[in-house]
């Protein structure tokens, strides 16, 4: 498996993206102040016994990105065993187009798991399963778009990023109790919880 090493080594950490964008900057800082995560999440992390690297494919225009990215990096930050980069969706097409959403939609953001050697392992996104599902049923594609967006502004809302920890953290479970048994194959999206 090829190593990401040079793919994350490029990216920004949270607050070099922010330094760098040029849009929702405010509303990225205010969600990232408000992003506490439980000790609940990094225990169970340290518990995989694993170093872990998430590499976020993302753009600062994109409003699930607002949602999601702060969440990350607040996980990332609670974590002693967990680091995240940040790369741009544009700039790094031919590693979007091998994590497309239902293999045609270049959605972000997208997560990649890294593993120590920085080899990709699993990858979630481009939001919440249960927010994914909702959001191509016939009933919210009918919505007007600013209806539709401001409906999931209100999901993510209320769930206030339990619902990103939980997935992201049963990734990480997820691969490390794969773990040697699954070397050398390829990578895969993860199961999805409820929100």
């Amino acid at each position: 498996m090829e190593s990401l090493r040079a793919e994350y080594d490029s990216g920004l950490t949270f607050e070099a993206m922010l330094e760098a964008a040029t849009v929702s900057v405010e509303m990225y800082r205010n969600f990232r102040e408000r992003a506490v995560v439980p000790p609940e999440f990094p225990a169970r992390i340290a518990a995989t016994k694993g170093r872990w690297h998430l590499l976020v494919i993302s753009e600062d225009w994109c409003g699930d990105s607002v949602n999601i990215v702060p969440w990350i990096d607040a996980l990332a930050s609670a974590s002693s065993e967990t680091e995240m980069r940040i790369i741009g969706r544009d700039d790094n097409l031919d590693l979007m187009d091998r994590h497309l959403t239902n293999g045609r939609s270049r959605s972000i953001p997208i997560v990649l798991l890294l593993d120590e050697r920085f080899v990709e392992r699993a990858w979630w996104g481009p939001r919440p399963g249960a927010l994914q599902e909702w959001f191509a049923t016939a009933e919210a594609q009918a919505l007007p778009k600013a209806e539709r967006f401001k409906a999931l502004r209100l999901r993510y809302s209320r769930d206030r990023g339990r619902t990103i920890l939980e997935e992201l953290t049963a990734m990480i479970e997820g691969v490390a109790a794969r773990g040697a048994a699954q070397e050398g194959s390829a990578p895969s999206a993860i199961a999805r919880a409820a929100l």
